[in-house]
């Protein structure tokens, strides 16, 4: 489905089903003379069919008809009518996918480094991503607007994320603490009766188990650490803003300690802006090589107690660094102690084109590559935390 399809599936239906899909199928098709609907549109719909026009029907060959040669222009005034336009005819899910339409088809991103223009458009993970991509471009009078959209998107996605992660990843940090005298409250039962099977005494059916297995009660001290290291090369927007806002969860969380590195070819470490993701994304600079070997060289010197430690890589893997050094890192890593766990995407996107090569030969060394959703990632970290299997997703 195209985009301008998507957009059209979002319009709420008037009338009857015949003519209302005849009605959309005018609206993807621009009324050309051999669009072969026969419908004309009145009121509303003429004002949605001149949004969709101006955005869809630019540059389109085989369109002769002139209602489909708007365009935006690079006016900033028109660009912010038509924000205006499309946030009032279509539902806000269909508002982000034309803005990111528009950046992409129109060339449309140096008016986002205007103030009125970013009050008017509908904050996305995405948006954001292109918005810490001009950073370094972006004048001082449009950088507080921008931090307040940035810091918008960030609110949003912590209100959506933050309780279950901590949640889960506290049930998984309290089982992996595990103690061999707990309390009778304390007693993981599962554990004590596997544990114990050959203890069982048939002629009372019952087991006498001679160690119990406890989980450890939740306490102030760090139980984990935690490293993520996140590649920041230009195709990897959305991953570095779920990863921020990740970041800070878990720093967050008295028993993990959190440290987090961003890369491409220079390692940067953010740690110390943890406590606010807008810092940490603001510290960013997307775009550039990548050298993950050098990356998880810092990384690798950081660690202090590989049984309790869990690195992540975020990456798509082309790596521009020395192939082989990386690789032996991983192995050196994962030999010490260290859970690694190798993500192509932190995003809602799906996997992304990444070298499957590098990521072949980290899974030949017990450090599977795949795509997580921001929804997953709790239970990866407690899967880590806890040093069962991996939930990796099934791609089939």
């Amino acid at each position: 489905m195209t985009a301008e399809a998507v957009a059209v599936s979002g319009v709420a239906d008037p009338g009857q089903p015949g003519q209302e899909r005849l009605r959309r199928w005018r609206l993807v098709l621009g009324g050309d003379a051999a669009d072969g609907t026969g419908c004309e549109l009145s009121g509303r719909d003429v004002a949605m069919d001149g949004a969709l026009a101006a955005l869809y029907g630019r540059g389109d060959k085989g369109r002769a008809a002139k209602d489909r040669s708007a365009g935006l222009g690079a006016s900033a005034p028109s660009v912010a009518r038509w924000l205006g336009d499309i946030r009032t005819y279509f539902p806000s899910s269909v508002v982000q996918v034309m803005q990111r339409d528009a950046i992409d088809r129109l060339g449309l991103s140096a008016l986002l480094l205007e103030p009125e223009m970013l009050e008017a458009v509908e904050a996305d993970v995405h948006l954001v991503g292109t918005l810490l991509s001009l950073n370094k471009a972006m004048p001082e009078t449009t950088k507080e607007t921008a931090r307040a959209v940035v810091r918008k998107v960030v609110q949003d996605l912590e209100k959506r994320l933050a309780t279950r992660t901590r949640a889960t990843l506290t049930g998984a940090l309290d089982r992996s603490a595990r103690i061999s005298r707990p309390r009778h409250h304390d007693i993981d039962w599962n554990r004590t009766i596997a544990a114990n099977l050959k203890h069982y005494l048939p002629e009372y059916r019952t087991i006498v188990p001679e160690r119990l297995i406890g989980y450890g009660r939740a306490s102030q001290s760090v139980k984990k650490e935690v490293i993520l290291c996140i590649d920041q090369s230009g195709s990897m927007a959305a991953s570095v803003v779920y990863a921020s806002v990740f970041g800070a969860v878990l720093a967050s969380m008295r028993s993990i300690n959190t440290r987090l590195v961003v890369f491409d070819t220079a390692v940067v470490d953010l740690t110390d802006q943890l406590d606010d993701p807008v810092d940490v994304l603001f510290g960013t600079q997307l775009g550039g090589g990548t050298d993950i070997n050098r990356a998880l060289a810092y990384c690798q010197s950081q660690i202090t107690r590989p049984a309790e430690t869990v690195v992540v890589l975020i990456s798509d893997l082309y790596e521009g660094g020395i192939r082989n050094e990386m690789l032996k890192r991983v192995a050196a890593m994962k030999a010490s102690g260290v859970q690694f766990v190798t993500l192509l995407a932190l995003s809602d996107e799906g996997t992304p084109a990444y070298d499957r090569e590098h990521a072949s030969a980290l899974a030949a060394l017990g450090a599977p590559a795949f795509a997580c959703t921001p929804d997953l990632f709790p239970e990866v970290m407690a899967a880590a935390i806890e040093k069962r299997p991996l939930p990796i997703p099934d791609t089939a």
